[in-house]
């Protein structure tokens, strides 16, 4: 444990929110109907986003928007669904509440 005596996992969580890129795809999945209403395969609130469509959003590259999703998944603010072959992510709001809440319990 570091100094602020943050469990591993809320070290983890702390550093997935560090990154502005991160934090916009946050907020595009919070409302993905808004930002994302092109696809086509499915609904993006019921099933979530695509990952091409979240990479087009961004103008990066695949592996690394597959890198900031999986940051944000290994820290739980993210779930996501396999359909055939491709990926589709959303916000996993319980977790993003527990954080906040643990977050101003330790602030």
């Amino acid at each position: 444990m570091d100094s602020l005596n943050l469990p591993e996992h809320r070290e983890e969580q702390a550093k997935a929110l560090a990154s502005a890129v991160r934090m916009q795809i946050l907020q595009w999945l919070k409302t993905p109907g808004a930002y994302f209403s092109e696809q086509t395969t499915g609904d993006p609130v019921r099933i979530g986003v695509c990952v091409t469509l979240i990479t087009a959003r961004l103008g990066m590259s695949q592996p690394t928007v597959s890198r900031h999703l999986e940051l944000l998944k290994r820290a739980g603010f993210l779930s996501v669904q396999r359909i055939g072959k491709w990926s589709y992510y959303r916000r996993n709001e319980k977790a993003l509440k527990e954080y906040r809440r643990w977050l101003g319990d330790a602030l």
